[in-house]
């Protein structure tokens, strides 16, 4: 089988990583959580008290990240070492330093390195915000997901409320607002869809249909 490489690009609670797993599952390919990967290295530079404004260091750091994903029935784990951080680096906390740390050019440049590494090995759906646009331009498909702001914080609220915090569903969309204007307004591979993306709206959507409609477009060539 031609190896398949599908880029899947959206803002914060736009649904992405949802289609993007279950769109992996169903297609029996790899599910590469590139925005894991970022929280796991800002996870890692807080815990080494390494500087944000510390391209280098941080560079350094993110070639000797020792990151795996493993399945884990429906889902995927990921693991820092032999640490799973796959609940340490869904926080409020996190989703912040994700973004800051991603806007820095050597962290970038080495994550799409390893990210591209990881791609030679086989068929994978990529799922982050510059996948389409930056780290497989060529890839033979690109989807950008997207939703309304209120349906996108209701779904963040949802989450966070699960996970048992006692928060208000305005500060979730402030947050959500902040994490928008950091991503789509950095220098460096900002938040945006490919020239040739398909952009699909979930607001509303049953995430079912997305798929469905995603694989009659890729089964269609």
């Amino acid at each position: 089988m031609e190896k398949l490489v599908i880029a899947v690009d959206g803002p914060a609670g736009s649904g992405k990583s949802t289609v993007s797993r279950l769109l992996a599952k169903r297609l029996g390919i790899l599910y590469l959580d590139t925005g894991a990967m970022y929280r796991a290295a800002a996870l890692h530079a807080q815990r080494m008290g390494i500087d944000f404004a510390d391209g280098p260091g941080l560079y350094r750091m993110c070639l000797e990240l020792d990151l795996r994903f493993m399945p884990d029935g429906g889902n995927q784990k990921i693991f820092m070492g032999n640490e799973d951080i796959t609940s340490g680096i869904r926080s409020p906390e996190m989703d912040m330093l994700a973004s800051r740390i991603s806007s820095v050019r050597e962290v970038r440049d080495a994550m799409t390195m390893l990210q591209r590494r990881i791609g030679t090995a086989g068929s994978l759906v990529a799922e982050g915000r510059d996948m389409g646009t930056v780290v497989f331009p060529d890839a033979g498909y690109k989807f950008f997901i997207t939703a309304s702001v209120p349906e996108r914080a209701r779904r963040r609220y949802l989450e966070r409320v699960g996970r048992g915090e006692c928060i208000s569903i305005e500060k979730v969309e402030e947050d959500l607002r902040k994490r928008d204007d950091q991503d789509s307004g950095r220098a460096i591979a900002p938040l945006r869809p490919a020239g040739d993306a398909e952009i699909i709206d979930t607001t509303g959507v049953d995430i079912e249909q997305v798929i469905e409609g995603i694989l009659k477009k890729i089964h269609s060539y």
